[in-house]
């Protein structure tokens, strides 16, 4: 993350202007970096490494049971070919192994790696990202800003609580002022990370539901009134952003209350297990909205099984990482942030089948050309 903060504050995060479309990622704008700034991770001027012999990185993504970080692997692995990059990759056992991550992140430091690539998996992970910078390696994050602004270098990232927005307007507008009763089907309930608070809040706060803390879930009114109308909220509960527990997850709070007409899910594996629950439920009429925009949730928009997703690019977050690391070892550039903002926005895009006036999107045909590139 650069040197201001690790992610957007509540006030800053609703004063952005809501990124319907991509972003223009080939715009990665770079700002020299002088010798003793104190932006860098070793305060000597950038990156360990030189451009005379192979440049080291390590990716280190969550898990490699998520297609999302199968596909972030894949963009690095290219963006690594053609920049000439010895890449190493590593990833936790599981979403939320911090241990696996860590041993990954002192391996890169052993190594001499020139940066790191990073989607943290929990606020644990942190201290050794500040062991690394101060070792000299860039370190910059992916997906997931961590919380403290000493942990990296800069984020490149969707804008999550956008991406929430998003979906959050779209079930408003496609209620029509019908009562909301709504599931929240959240990453984690042991751990604190931006990624799940973001999709959560933003989600809300696009519902025109208050919210209390906004690095907190669960915290809000349970009953009360969005942009539409009336809205229940039935609880929380924690997926671990995959099949099996978005699954568990819908089965809990369906047998707290059956009326449920509307799920938000972190991401898509969880959206998906929570379909079949309902399902199996004999429930079919219920809004269910995700965050990723992946070429099998996509699909799943296009079967009917997810109503609205917000697409993100990994693929392009991953490739720009590499070619920045590159860049700051051959010529002492560093990237900067978006415009406007405490991190590199790598752009989001409103995808469904059932355009909402007032709201820009994309169909599920527009997104499968181009999901998660």
């Amino acid at each position: 993350m650069n040197r201001m903060t690790s992610h957007p504050s509540p006030s800053f995060r609703r004063r952005m202007t809501t990124a319907g479309s991509i972003v223009t990622l080939s715009l990665l704008a770079l700002t020299a970096c002088g010798g003793g700034d104190s932006s860098s991770p070793s305060g000597d001027g950038g990156a360990s490494g030189s451009a005379d012999g192979p440049i080291g990185v390590s990716l280190i993504v969550k898990t490699t049971t998520n297609p999302f970080f199968v596909a972030m692997q894949e963009g690095a692995e290219a963006a690594a070919d053609a920049e000439g990059v010895e890449l190493t990759v590593a990833a936790g056992e599981e979403d939320g192994d911090e241990d696996t991550q860590i041993q990954a992140i002192e391996n890169a430091i052993s190594k001499g790696d020139a940066g790191i690539l990073i989607t943290p998996n929990g606020p644990a992970v942190e201290d050794a990202l500040a062991k690394a910078r101060d070792a000299g390696l860039f370190v910059i994050a992916l997906d997931t800003p961590p919380s403290e602004p000493e942990a990296a270098d800069i984020t490149f990232a969707t804008d999550n609580f956008v991406a929430g927005q998003e979906i959050g307007k779209w079930t408003a507008a496609k209620l029509a002022g019908e009562k909301a009763t709504i599931a929240m089907i959240d990453l984690f309930d042991d751990k604190i990370v931006s990624v799940d608070y973001n999709r959560d809040q933003g989600f809300l706060d696009g519902m025109g539901i208050d919210t209390a803390d906004a690095e907190k879930n669960g915290d809000e009114e349970k009953t009360g009134s969005y942009s539409g109308g009336e809205y229940e909220i039935v609880g929380n509960e924690a997926s671990q952003g995959a099949e099996d527990g978005g699954r568990t997850a819908a089965e809990t709070l369906l047998s707290a209350n059956p009326d449920i007409n509307v799920v938000y899910t972190i991401n898509e594996p969880a959206a998906y297990g929570a379909y079949e629950a309902f399902k199996a439920a004999g429930k079919e009429d219920v809004i269910v909205v995700s965050v990723d925009g992946g070429c099998a949730g996509v699909g799943q928009v296009d079967e009917g099984i997810i109503d609205a997703t917000s697409q993100q690019y990994p693929v392009k977050m991953a490739e720009l990482g590499v070619q920045a690391i590159a860049e700051l070892v051959e010529t002492g550039e560093a990237p900067k942030p978006t415009d406007g903002k405490e991190f590199f926005d790598t752009g989001v895009a409103l995808v469904t089948n059932e355009a909402q006036d007032g709201l820009e999107s994309i169909d599920a045909a527009a997104a499968s050309d181009i999901c998660w590139g």
